[in-house]
């Protein structure tokens, strides 16, 4: 497996009713087919080799006996194929026939999982024909279809001998329908992938119950669940069957058959990012330790050769902002309300009316001013008690300054200018800086001048210092300590800037701003060196490089913990892979790391801020680093690529 990524595949094959031999021969077909587009766990659907609508011709002896004969004859004729394959049948023994799911390997029969938990409601008599499995009957050996021993129940592990973190384990349709399904005792036994074999009926708004159960139950479980339904070709006596397949990772759904199309549907999952994921749940462990149906489960090992290089999963290239637009306008609607409301209570405690911001003009104190009024306006103080500071001084242009006072304006706060150039050159003389030298402290000099106008002045008209720099800033250390790095609420704190730009967009949108729209236009900058023929010349992305691949990278670095080798492999095939070339992502992933490492300490001193999303930086929520820490770890594999 590349980087923990397993293709799988869930096949609605074609069908005839109770003729075994042909179901065989097209189970194997489109084995083959899969195994070809490099699947190496496929699943078909419940009682494939039958058909499920055969009703009372499975109490019939030639239909059980030659559904065992075909069983065997698909193990031998996938002998070849790198692939775990579940493929459906009923199994006669003493006491009844049971409904199971047959789960072979390279020519080895490895299990064979019965069914617990039979329909006997509405449209379905399962229980007329078959027999359950009882969740407390412990798992037993039998001989079938040729081969001994076969581990045959419920609480069977199929476990990868090269990779502790692929375990399978197998439900049967309704089985997930009830309300502790098999599914659950084996995720709390280990397994990080589920196979449910099913022969659900279509009737109007099942599809959406059904995806809504996968999704659910996936998500609970942490895992990927593969759900593989049976297709058109049913008996359609009584019943229609659409062959509605789906294959979903922790909830996210990877891919879905149509309805009545009979697809296969395909998915990378990522077993890896499943197992992070329960490592960071601490809820999860808790539940594996404290299982009160812990049972003992049989493990039958594996071995999966290396897959050849068929890699389709999509991997957004911007994963803190949807791609569809009504969703993404939702989002930023959902974000903005955060943001608000937090701020909203913190004024409500202090009972206070007042706040100061620095508006520069550019995007991060356009959105905090934005957010600030919305703040305002929801415990009822007037919006004059804003006071929106410009500070123009050695950098700035007349475009942000023209945007920051008509911005003000537009929102209706007070607007004050302070102009810093001849504070800042008094202190440039008390420290012996000469100004004609534009470096590092040429540049926090006015970083911190503004921040002491901020803050004084809060002091002054009684208010707070409402925090502008954003998530991104804080992940590169791109701040001055103790300048912009400091606020008394900072309300964009957990807003990456590819988010900021939308959250922007969005204002801009709702208020028809053409102010909005020329802030959103404008290069990023802090415009702490002067202009070039009256222009920005400090352009921060030239610096630090784009914030689009940072914030990906921040995104699986704090998300997922994924490695640095793994972070690259996923930027090259996403459309960043199209954008940037491998060695521009490679340069600026080293940057990133470097940085990250470097500029703890000023993120171990941040102001409050509300946690909006999955990524936080607060060292009193989500992120805990000594400011000490080396990353030479991680810049060493970033040499071996």
């Amino acid at each position: 497996m590349t980087y923990g990524f397993i293709k799988t595949a869930c096949v609605s094959p074609r069908m005839k009713v109770a003729d075994c031999l042909f179901n065989s021969e097209e189970i194997v077909k489109s084995a083959v087919e899969a195994a070809e587009n490099g699947a190496a766990i496929i699943v078909f659907p419940e009682l494939s080799i039958t058909g499920y609508t055969c009703g009372d011709l499975f109490f019939q002896q030639a239909l059980q006996k030659s559904a065992e004969n075909q069983l065997a004859y698909i193990i031998k004729e996938t002998a070849k194929l790198n692939a775990l394959i579940f493929t459906g049948l009923p199994v006669f023994s003493t006491e009844g026939i049971y409904n199971c799911a047959a789960a072979i390997f390279r020519g080895k029969f490895l299990a064979l999982y019965a069914k617990s938990f039979l329909p006997n409601y509405g449209e379905f008599y399962e229980r007329r024909q078959f027999t359950p499995f009882q969740q407390n009957m412990k798992t037993r050996f039998i001989n079938f279809a040729g081969f001994e021993n076969v581990p045959f129940g419920t609480d069977i592990l199929l476990q990868e001998s090269n990779n502790p973190s692929l375990k399978v384990a197998c439900e049967i349709c309704e089985d997930l329908w009830v309300p502790l399904p098999p599914s659950s005792s084996h995720v709390l036994a280990g397994a990080t992938v589920i196979a449910n074999l099913s022969a659900g009926n279509e009737i109007i708004g099942k599809a959406e119950y059904r995806r809504t159960l996968v999704k659910a139950q996936s998500a609970r479980s942490i895992c990927a669940y593969l759900y593989a339904n049976a297709g058109m070709d049913e008996s359609t006596q009584d019943m229609v069957f659409a062959g509605h397949s789906l294959i979903v990772e922790n909830g996210s759904l990877l891919a879905e058959s149509t309805l009545f199309s009979n697809a296969t549907v395909y998915a990378d999952i990522d077993v890896e990012r499943l197992c992070q994921e329960r490592r960071k749940t601490t809820s999860y462990g808790y539940s594996v330790n404290n299982n009160p149906l812990k049972q003992d489960y049989t493990t039958v090992y594996f071995d999966l050769e290396n897959q050849k290089e068929n890699f389709t999963r999509y991997i957004d290239s911007h994963p803190f902002v949807p791609n569809d637009k009504e969703k993404r306008s939702q989002r930023c609607l959902e974000v903005i309300t955060l943001q608000y409301q937090g701020l909203a209570k913190r004024l409500r405690h202090i009972n206070c009316q007042s706040a100061v911001i620095g508006l520069s003009g550019g995007l991060d104190s356009t959105l905090a001013l934005l957010i600030t009024c919305r703040a305002f306006d929801s415990v009822g103080a007037s919006r004059e008690k804003i006071t929106a500071i410009t500070m123009p001084c050695f950098g700035t242009t007349d475009r942000t300054y023209n945007n920051a006072c008509a911005l003000a304006r537009e929102c209706g706060v007070t607007l004050k200018e302070v102009r810093i150039a001849d504070s800042v050159r008094q202190h440039f003389k008390d420290i012996g800086q000469d100004e004609n030298l534009h470096d590092v402290t040429y540049e926090n000099c006015q970083a911190r001048e503004r921040t002491q106008v901020l803050m004084d002045y809060a002091n002054k008209t009684n208010g707070i210092v409402i925090g502008t720099g954003d998530l991104s800033e804080l992940a590169l250390g791109w701040c001055t300590y103790n300048g912009d790095h400091m606020s008394m609420y900072g309300v964009n704190s957990s807003i990456p800037k590819t988010l900021v730009r939308y959250l922007v967009q969005w204002f801009a949108d709702e208020n028809d701003s053409a102010v909005l729209r020329d802030i959103l236009d404008t290069p990023v900058s802090p415009e702490l060196l002067p202009p070039t023929d009256g222009k920005i010349s400090q352009v921060t992305e030239d610096l630090v490089g784009p914030y689009e691949l940072h914030d990906f990278f921040l995104y699986y670095l704090l998300r997922f913990g994924f490695s640095p080798a793994k972070i690259f492999f996923l930027a090259q095939h996403s459309e960043l892979g199209k954008t940037y070339s491998r060695e521009v992502i490679l340069k600026w992933l080293k940057t990133f790391y470097r940085r990250f490492f470097s500029q703890q300490f000023k993120r171990s001193c941040m102001p409050d801020g509300a946690k909006v999303g999955t990524i936080n930086l607060s060292p009193r929520g989500d992120w805990r680093m000594p400011s000490d820490a080396m990353a030479t770890v991680w810049l060493k594999e970033l040499e071996t690529l």
